[in-house]
């Protein structure tokens, strides 16, 4: 028979009157709901004191956090380089400063944050991060600030990954480690110390964790109170901060979902002693706590963004005329100006900054790998201002007047090189460099005139499609060099210069991939530029509704990031992730065989995949032997089986199966989110294992009275504290041995890097 205090505890999580309460207790003393997956309705072991003192979880909660603070900030200054993503992010941060409009495929919320943290020290979003490893001491700007920044954030981290275990009533110590292998792990470490977005992302995704446990823990007892709706809304905030700062934060949605439908599901049952009007009144709570008030958090950021990015800016393009015509101009704007047919202009790559160059110099007979050249006139970037980057637009269609006519986005001209009075040409020979690419040259006016005319017809070809027929302007107009006869557009690349024949200059080519972002160019100056058009004239802004840009920039940040589907080096399988077989080259320093690797704890990965693998064992070992009426394991064993350990495990699932699905560039960073909520998943599990997990009733332990629920297994404390002493040993030693990839300030020699190689690894200075 089910005790009455066991019933009132367990089945008013509807009702908040005395008569509710007692006509659900009357109606389900026959029969309470049996736990199922991570809704947990009958676990009253929640409600219970923890089992630790409050002293010994302050001396752990401290001890981690301290750690994490410690290995976050040492050495944070270094490098006065920017590394890896501060490229795009530190860059970001200064467009906000300067209002100027552009274009990320990520929500604005993180940057927004890193941009006030620049606003706060008075910066003002002058340098452009535009490579890595310049210098900061040459080029100031708060990169400590912003470092700091999200240092403090991977630090915060820690302690609400440590209070979300205490909140499910693990030990101390339980708690201290799986918050430690998130304190101590070489990827986050190195994550969050940068300029980057992740450091906000795995805050919000741990805040969203711990919200929801407080949120259902309070609905044990009290149900529709302040507290409830407060941590309702709390849930609610944290997950919409984690969508508002990536995409993938719909994973948090779908785990947080998973466990909230799973609640409902159980609440709709009649044992559970609602009404429907009650159980309707749990779906609308839910739904405007989580759904509806975060919608309109998120759209408070878009908001935000739009007020600061009043100005034109590099983004223009990449929008509609209607939604430029919302900004105005920026310093750069001031400078753009219509192109006109004869004018003579500079053309600048946009990702190595170099100009279109040409000089009297000829490709060889024969490269060095033995391959024939057509030894036509070079075609080059260089950086420096010369009057070899001069070309002139000439027309192909016929023209009322030979000035005043600007020059249309996809329209076919040909551009001669003014100092040597030749044709730029692009054919089906091999380029030095990349026999699958074209190569391009100029030619003499007799042979662009004659038999090569059709070589020599270019298009500026618009970005998008809509930018068809736009006037083509200097400064502020992207584009790409399209060839009309054979399909390329013109790239040039940085990795490789050209050798002494070709002065160490870039090698520009026709490439095949049309539509790569590394072909895109821009005019920089127009030399014979008149009098009229040097007068600025500012623009009319206009006004468009939120929603119309919005949505514009909704659809086009989900079809751009659908795009990031290009190669790259360090792309790495969503299989390879969880073993950490394979890094990502943050920042290298030549002289000094400096580097830094992002690369995870392999111990401690390793550690999580060894527990993933054995939950999933136990968890179908228990439903293989229960359907044969085995009962191996304890009612309070098996709802932690399936309470909290399984709210974490789907909670990883759901934060790394679906990049199974996905088409675009996979790196080893999008794999945090899982490994934080593994991290406390495995501290649990092992908790659980050394603890007495029998069955007090071989038949159904499940309909013991109350005093089952007294009788807490017993933890093996003595090897439970071996074990994590063991582990965090190993782990603290795999930290430091990876340590200078962490922080790139020790060099190494061959031999110390190839003695870090692990699996996959392609790391610099092995030779």
């Amino acid at each position: 028979m089910v005790s009455k205090k066991k019933d009132q505890t367990t089945i008013n999580s509807g009702n908040n009157t005395k008569n509710s309460n007692a006509a659900s207790v009357s109606k389900s003393k026959s029969s309470t709901p049996k736990s199922s997956g991570f809704s947990f309705s009958t676990e009253k072991w929640l409600l219970r004191d923890a089992p630790d003192t409050a002293k010994c979880y302050s001396f752990w909660l401290w001890a981690v956090t301290c750690l994490a603070f410690f290995v976050r900030f040492y050495k944070i200054w270094y490098p006065k380089e920017v590394v890896f993503d501060e490229v795009h992010f530190g860059k970001f941060a200064s467009y906000y400063l300067e209002r100027s409009f552009f274009f990320d495929v990520h929500p604005p919320l993180a940057k927004m944050l890193i941009a006030f943290i620049g606003f706060l020290s008075g910066y003002d979003g002058s340098f452009k991060f535009d490579e890595i490893g310049h210098s900061y001491v040459q080029n100031p700007a708060p990169f400590l600030q912003y470092r700091c920044f999200n240092a403090f954030l991977g630090t915060m981290t820690v302690p609400l990954m440590f209070n979300t275990l205490k909140e499910f009533n693990f030990k101390a110590i339980t708690c201290a480690f799986g918050a430690f292998m998130v304190a101590i792990d070489n990827a986050h470490v190195t994550e969050t110390r940068l300029i980057l977005l992740d450091a906000f992302l795995n805050f919000t995704v741990a805040l969203s964790v711990y919200s929801y446990v407080k949120f259902y823990k309070v609905q044990l007892t009290s149900p529709f109170s302040l507290r409830w709706n407060l941590w309702l809304f709390a849930t609610g905030l944290s997950l919409s901060l984690v969508i508002s700062t990536k995409y993938i934060g719909v994973m948090t949605y779908a785990m947080i979902g998973s466990a909230v439908a799973i609640n409902l599901w159980q609440l709709l049952d009649v044992r559970a002693g609602l009404t429907v009007r009650q159980f309707a009144s749990h779906v609308v709570k839910r739904l405007n706590g989580l759904i509806f008030a975060p919608f309109l958090v998120y759209l408070f950021w878009f908001w935000i963004h739009f007020a600061i990015l009043t100005k034109s800016g590099p983004g223009d393009n990449f929008m509609s005329g209607e939604f430029q015509e919302t900004l105005g101009d920026s310093p750069l704007a001031k400078e753009s100006r219509q192109v006109n047919y004869y004018d003579i202009i500079t053309l600048r790559h946009r990702d190595t900054n170099g100009l279109l160059h040409s000089h009297l110099s000829r490709y060889p007979q024969r490269y060095e790998d033995g391959r024939i050249s057509s030894q036509g006139q070079q075609v080059t970037c260089y950086f420096y201002e010369d009057a070899n980057n001069e070309w002139e637009i000439v027309p192909v269609k016929d023209l009322p007047s030979t000035s005043g006519q600007p020059v249309l986005l996809n329209e076919a001209f040909r551009l001669r090189h003014v100092m040597t009075n030749s044709y730029l040409l692009t054919h089906d020979v091999a380029s030095p460099y990349y026999p699958t690419n074209e190569e391009v040259v100029t030619v003499s006016e007799e042979e662009a005139n004659g038999p090569d005319y059709q070589q020599t017809l270019f298009t500026f070809q618009g970005l998008n499609k809509r930018d068809a027929g736009s006037v083509l302007k200097s400064k502020g107009t992207l584009f790409r060099i399209f060839h009309v006869d054979t399909a390329v557009a013109l790239w040039t690349h940085n990795d490789v210069l050209l050798p002494d024949w070709g002065f160490h200059q870039q090698e520009v080519n026709g490439n095949k991939k049309v539509t790569d972002t590394e072909n895109n160019w821009f005019v920089d100056t127009i030399v014979n530029i008149d009098e009229e058009r040097k007068a600025y004239v500012p623009k009319e802004v206009k006004k468009l509704p939120f929603f119309t840009k919005w949505a514009e920039l909704q659809r086009l940040m989900f079809e751009h990031n659908n795009k990031l589907s290009a190669d790259h080096p360090f792309a790495s399988q969503p299989y390879s992730w969880p073993g950490s077989m394979n890094g990502v080259s943050f920042w290298t320093k030549d002289s000094e065989r400096k580097q830094i690797f992002f690369i995870g704890n392999i111990i401690g990965w390793w550690l999580q995949v060894i527990s993933l693998a054995t939950y999933s064992g136990i968890v179908i070992a228990d439903l293989f032997t229960r359907q044969r009426a085995y009962y191996a394991l304890g009612r309070i064993t098996r709802e932690k089986l399936y309470g909290p350990l399984m709210y974490f495990f789907i909670g990883w699932g759901w934060h790394y199966f679906p990049f199974y699905l996905m088409g675009r560039q996979r790196f080893l960073h999008h794999y945090l989110p899982a490994q934080l909520i593994a991290s406390m998943f495995t501290a649990a599990l092992w908790e659980v294992i050394f603890s007495d997990c029998k069955s007090l009733d071989t038949e159904k332990d499940e309909e013991l009275p109350d005093a089952n629920y007294n009788d807490i297994p017993e933890i093996q404390t003595k090897i439970l504290y071996f074990f994590f002493g063991i582990m965090a040993v190993t782990i603290i030693w795999c930290f430091w041995f990876f340590s200078p990839f962490v922080y790139g300030n020790v060099s190494l020699t061959p031999d110390q890097v190839v003695a870090r190689k692990w699996l996959n690894m392609e790391l610099n200075f092995a030779k």
